[in-house]
């Protein structure tokens, strides 16, 4: 994550009564609008998307996985180019990325009716309806239980992504999303002051490097595990999602109804399962899958 993600203020820590100035670092929250252009050469049109609360960095990532995490676009080459915007924007440039679609596609913005503003702890602020949320993936038709796990390797996980937390080690106020490999090797990790930032911002890497499906991976969230965070993991084809904290009843329900693998409560050498334990190769549990 690049410097202008942290910022230095002046702070009063008080111990034992006793109080002292000195410097601290926190993390940095801003505005993105996200911009769109699509349409044939000479009828081109730009619309705005959606405005969204995160920590700067990865922009371009952000913006890509969010289009398809909404489902208005499908694949890596529907985007000719996402970039900020730097002719019309004047000061503001930093803070604003357009992503320029392929002159042949048409983006899915029928069901993407929002008030155009997320904040950064809420990924799902201003849908049109609970269908609208239900985004339609091309790898959810039902997930195959061909990805595995072992309880000794996903209790390990949470170690692994602190020490990839550059941000959050600077300034203990930010949220990260990871993707390893079912033998534990960390291939993805991604920060934002928003949960679903930090998600959209993986999977937009992951698209950039056109590894999609994720069906072969194991995605960690460092938080709690909220239905948008797996809605999004979903469209990806992720099916086995580990969460530090706790899911939501609708997280849970959502993760049943794709056959995705959801654990959560990852607390040293504990944590529960809640849906699909198939995935994870528990020792000596009589219904445990074997490869």
């Amino acid at each position: 994550m690049a410097n202008n993600a942290v910022q230095q203020i002046q702070v009063t820590r008080v111990t034992d009564g006793i109080s002292e100035e000195l410097s601290d670092a926190i993390a940095i929250e801003e505005p993105l609008e996200i911009r769109l252009e699509h349409g044939p050469a000479g009828e081109r049109k730009v619309q705005n998307i959606s405005v969204t609360m995160r920590t700067p960095g990865n922009d371009a990532e952000l913006a890509t996985g969010f289009l398809f995490t909404e489902g208005i676009i499908k694949k890596a080459s529907d985007i000719q180019a996402a970039e900020h915007c730097f002719i019309a924007c004047a000061d503001n440039r930093e803070n604003v990325i357009q992503v320029s679609l392929a002159e042949n596609i048409t983006p899915h913005l029928q069901n993407t009716e929002r008030n155009f503003y997320t904040t950064s702890s809420c990924g799902v602020c201003g849908k049109g309806s609970i269908n609208a949320i239900r985004t339609v993936s091309n790898y959810i038709d039902g997930q195959l239980d061909n990805n595995f796990i072992s309880t000794e390797i996903i209790t390990n996980l949470p170690d692994k992504l602190r020490r990839h937390q550059k941000v959050f080690a600077d300034t203990g106020g930010l949220h990260a999303s990871a993707l390893f490999t079912t033998n534990g090797d960390l291939l993805l990790v991604r920060e934002d002051v928003g949960r679903h930032n930090a998600l959209d911002k993986l999977i937009g890497a992951a698209i950039n490097q056109l590894s999609l499906p994720l069906d072969n991976t194991v995605l960690l969230l460092s938080g709690r595990a909220s239905f948008e965070l797996v809605q999004k993991a979903a469209m990806a084809g992720i099916n086995i999602i580990a969460a530090v904290g706790a899911p939501s009843s609708l997280a849970v329900q959502l993760a049943q109804e794709f056959n995705i693998t959801l654990a959560g409560f990852l607390r040293g050498q504990r944590f529960n399962i809640y849906t699909a334990p198939q995935r994870i190769l528990i020792p000596n549990y009589e219904n445990s899958y074997q490869k």
